[in-house]
């Protein structure tokens, strides 16, 4: 499951780092990677009842 994930990090030309510097690459794979999250979440059905999130 780990290549899983790093294959959806790195798709779309996603496999160098877009900026120079730590801090500006921390922030763009930390945003990279939420988004994978929230992508993955939408394709899994995740809904909202009651203010509680089920799959």
């Amino acid at each position: 499951m780990v290549e899983r994930s790093i294959a959806w990090l790195t798709r779309n030309k996603a496999r160098r780092v877009p900026y120079r510097g730590v801090a500006a690459n921390q922030l763009w794979l930390t945003n990279r990677a939420a988004a994978v999250n929230l992508l993955r979440l939408a394709n899994l059905g995740v809904t909202c009842t009651n203010g509680a999130f089920t799959l």
